[in-house]
């Protein structure tokens, strides 16, 4: 079930009404930006600013195809000045986990897989979290009700090496990091998008890892592990990275 089986017998919740955007920035800017930019609404859930963007399809779309560049998205910040009540850790650990969730749930529609690499239609596209699971159900959530090529997204909580094979998108959490080499080792050779969250995950040859800056969480890409994992990253999630690393390197494979 899409459902994963670490939240059995807790109750799903309740699905959220997500409208087809264009990804516009993940940077932080007010909500009178939100609204100058062209945003439908714009309000502020927990400390993050969340905006709605301008519709460019009314009608309800649940597949999500990296050759549309139209997507699902939210603008995504650290805007923690606009809550009245200080945070504490706990809820600001929330948030962030909320914001890398937003993230991964729209990855997909700007990083193109081969047919062949990806699993039957009637399988899921996995979403993978190696080691602690810090998303409570905000990954479970967001990708609800969603579709990569016709595959439903399935989140799935993974705790040996030898599953993480299976997966399309692979989250390697920080608890990891001393089996880095391990997990990419597992993967390598894979058209597998693999996501971390600290500095060295880059360095040990993963794709994408996610960087907390003040007042934003922002991500960075090595080009040349994309090269490797032979996966295409639009230009355009390409133009909101902090910083692409090895790009020289990327070039000549």
């Amino acid at each position: 079930m899409f459902w994963s089986s670490f939240h059995r017998g807790h109750p799903a919740p309740k699905r959220c009404k997500k409208p087809f955007a264009e990804l516009n920035s993940y940077q932080s800017f007010s909500s009178t930006d939100a609204f100058r930019l062209g945003h439908k609404r714009a309000f502020v859930f927990g400390g993050i600013l969340v905006s709605n963007l301008q519709r460019r399809n009314r009608n309800p779309i649940s597949t999500l195809r990296p050759t549309i560049r139209s997507l699902l998205s939210v603008s995504l910040a650290f805007s923690l000045p606009l809550v009245s009540a200080p945070l504490r850790a706990q809820d600001s650990s929330a948030i962030e986990y909320r914001a890398k969730a937003n993230y991964l749930a729209n990855f997909p529609s700007f990083v193109e897989w081969s047919s062949e690499a990806l699993p039957p239609v009637t399988a899921p596209f996995l979403v993978c979290v190696f080691g602690e699971f810090t998303f409570g159900t905000s990954l479970a959530e967001i990708t609800r009700g969603t579709a990569v090529q016709g595959r439903r997204i399935e989140i799935r909580w993974v705790r040996k090496l030898q599953e993480l094979s299976a997966c399309q998108i692979l989250f390697v959490s920080r608890s990891e990091r001393k089996r880095y080499n391990q997990s990419l080792d597992a993967v390598r050779g894979r058209m597998v998008l693999t996501v971390g969250e600290t500095p060295e995950f880059l360095d040990a040859g993963g794709i994408v890892s996610f960087s907390s800056q003040p007042g934003a969480i922002q991500f960075d890409v090595n080009l040349e592990a994309a090269n490797k994992a032979h996966l295409k990253i639009s230009s355009r999630l390409l133009a909101l990275a902090r910083r692409i690393v090895n790009q020289a390197e990327a070039a000549k494979s």
